[in-house]
């Protein structure tokens, strides 16, 4: 009996870790997606007075693909320490802002394009990248997003939009801002931006 319930106990645990790492990043890109795309195509979010809502929809959906405190560090990359705690997460408040100001119209620009997702490729421990590409008539817009696995879930820490890396390229224009000026200075232009 005793062999039983340790057998019955290890199968348990095995099944649940199985469970926990069963989604891989390209599982949890495609769900986003199709979340997105669901508040998209909801024809009750058609009318021009429902768009606060659909972009508060699509909100939550972004809160939990995105790692926006990994996306700040890494975009900073060695200037983040200039920051102290409070401006670091300022910086991260008005990144996903500015974020959002470019983005969230291109993603409401949406007109029953095509999605195709490609491969996942490892990037280093608990990082992968995963090919996904915007067909519309003719044209292909590649868009790769790269996630990092904290906590048995896949985040996006960063993507790349026709190999464009949006990290690398605010980390280059806010690398020259603080190369001239202070963190403070730099948080004062971007709320500026946001407003």
């Amino acid at each position: 009996m005793r062999k039983w319930f340790i057998g019955f106990n290890l199968l348990v645990f095995s099944l649940m870790a199985v469970q926990v790492h069963a989604d891989s990043g390209l599982d949890t890109i495609k769900s986003r997606i199709n979340q997105v795309l669901a508040i998209l195509k909801d024809p009750a979010l058609k009318s021009d007075s429902a768009k606060d809502l659909k972009k508060k929809r699509l909100r939550a959906i972004f809160d939990s693909t995105f790692d926006y405190a990994e996306l700040a560090r890494s975009t900073l990359s060695r200037n983040w320490d200039k920051l102290n705690p409070d401006q670091q997460k300022e910086f991260m408040q008005l990144y996903k802002a500015l974020l959002e100001k470019l983005y969230m119209d291109e993603v409401l620009s949406y007109k029953d394009q095509e999605i195709v997702f490609g491969k996942e490729r490892a990037l280093g421990e608990n990082r992968v990248e995963v090919d996904t590409k915007l067909l519309s008539g003719s044209t292909e817009t590649p868009i790769n997003f790269r996630l990092i696995s904290k906590n048995n879930q896949w985040w996006v820490y960063d993507f790349v939009i026709e190999n464009i890396s949006v990290v690398a390229n605010y980390r280059s224009q806010f690398g020259r801002i603080l190369t001239k000026n202070s963190p403070e200075k730099m948080l004062e232009d971007l709320r500026k931006k946001v407003a």
